[in-house]
């Protein structure tokens, strides 16, 4: 299975809502962190797909834990 692009940034930005920048710094959340790795690197490499199997195990979850999410708010 995959993960497009804009799948990635609806991703991002859901991790955006659910744990928000923080400090004075703004700093990116973890999740939002694990998750930009993936986007960045399909960006350099001007990717529109991405294998999940290439995920690091934390943006792997992350990933299938916001799909989960959008498949409840859809019942």
């Amino acid at each position: 299975m995959d993960v497009t692009i804009t799948e990635l940034e609806e991703a991002i930005n859901y991790w955006r809502r659910m744990r928000p920048s923080v400090g004075e710094e703004r700093a990116l959340s973890p999740e939002v962190n694990a998750l930009a790795d993936a986007y960045a690197l399909m960006i350099f490499d001007r990717a529109r797909v991405l294998p999940l199997s290439s995920l690091s195990d934390s943006a792997l979850a992350l990933i299938q834990a916001w799909r989960s999410s959008v498949e409840g708010n859809a019942a």
